[in-house]
């Protein structure tokens, strides 16, 4: 209905702990794309330290164009137009199975990655079974 919204549906990566889950998401274009990125939001629960727990996805490129004020990015991994929802999704696939934990969006997901590995895959294999409704 609203061509500036989009359904995404995102496999879990093989080998990792996300793998056979199918998690829905949602893209939405702002009126001035592509000069701006999309903002991207699972639908799901989705425990991992660069997804709010909201389910807004926390990636370089889907940050505004320019130098990150922080100084933790280069403007070469933030958002430029020539990004395509392609790129944006392998992107998002990458950081589920390589979660930064030193850029957390989740707090608790990052610290339970960091300090207790075995807690963060129990928690996503939970989650697997949920996407697929068991």
């Amino acid at each position: 209905e609203n061509f500036f919204e989009w359904e995404a549906y995102i496999m879990g990566p093989e080998g990792t702990c996300f793998e056979g889950g199918v998690f829905p998401s949602r893209l939405t274009f702002p009126p001035d794309y592509p000069l701006s990125p999309p903002k991207m939001k699972f639908t799901c629960d989705l425990f991992h330290p660069n997804i709010y727990p909201d389910g807004r996805v926390c990636i370089s490129i889907l940050h505004a164009p320019g130098d990150d004020p922080m100084g933790y990015e280069t403007s070469a991994e933030r958002w430029s137009p020539v990004q395509s929802v392609e790129k944006i999704l392998l992107s998002v696939v990458s950081m589920l199975a390589e979660p930064n934990d030193e850029s957390a969006a989740n707090v608790d997901a990052a610290k339970t990655w960091r300090d207790n590995r075995e807690k963060f895959m129990e928690i996503a294999h939970r989650t697997v079974k949920q996407s697929l409704g068991l």
